[in-house]
């Protein structure tokens, strides 16, 4: 798939270039701003699913096109758009994004928070870490970080949420990540533990991991953190 991808409604700048995303408005026409980071799969519609979930909420909500139009239909080539991802250039655009959402008129709030998952949760956590004062609260779902920030900066309530059968991260590397938050910000993450694998909350997810019990009390959590933190 090419730019084309009809999720896409919106185009921002972007370090002197021009990124996509999908974007979406509460009821009432304005309200904090979030942003929503894709899985390795692309801007799906389960991730514009999450925006309009978090629109419906109250939010001016955000889903950067990572890819540029392209989603993946199996693992295989989840993987390989996700290694052809530079992560400068993901940074770039996320970046834009979170300047595009904190100029945009329909914002209310002077902070933003992010959500993302997989893929996403790990540019969650470094985008926490990296953008300082601009993020308030930072909610990665079972983030995998391809680089380790350094968390001097971070100043957002991270709120996580990680499987306990998640084959992709450790218990033992979680608690390491849990202690490295910490001891860098002085702020300690609130990381849930859940009885669940990977993927638990993404129920169009391709490993038959989606739990629906433990993605709405994930879900709960996130709304609650996002209220307290933008209003």
């Amino acid at each position: 798939m090419t730019a084309e991808n009809p999720v896409q409604n919106v185009t921002f700048p972007s370090n002197g270039s021009t990124a996509h995303g999908y974007l979406k408005l509460p009821e009432s026409g304005s309200g904090p701003g979030v942003i929503v980071i894709q899985e390795w799969w692309g801007l799906t519609t389960h991730i514009a699913d999450v925006t309009d979930r978090l629109a419906a909420a109250g939010f001016v909500a955000l889903a950067p096109d990572l890819y540029g139009g392209a989603t993946a239909h199996d693992a295989d080539e989840a993987g390989e758009l996700m290694q052809k991802l530079p992560v400068d250039q993901a940074a770039r655009d996320l970046s834009g994004a979170v300047d595009f959402l904190l100029g945009n008129d329909a914002v209310t709030s002077d902070k933003v928070g992010v959500v993302g998952f997989c893929m996403g949760g790990g540019f969650v956590i470094s985008m926490a870490a990296q953008l300082g004062d601009k993020i308030a609260v930072a909610v990665p779902f079972y983030g995998i970080l391809q680089t380790e920030p350094d968390f001097t900066n971070l100043t957002a309530r991270m709120v996580g949420h990680f499987g306990t059968h998640d084959q992709m991260i450790s218990e033992e590397a979680l608690g390491e990540l849990e202690a490295k938050i910490t001891e860098g910000s002085g702020r300690a993450p609130e990381f849930y533990r859940y009885d669940a694998g990977h993927a638990f909350f993404n129920d169009e997810n391709l490993m038959g991991t989606y739990d629906a019990d433990k993605a709405k009390l994930a879900w709960d959590r996130t709304l609650d953190a996002l209220h307290a933190e933008l209003g």
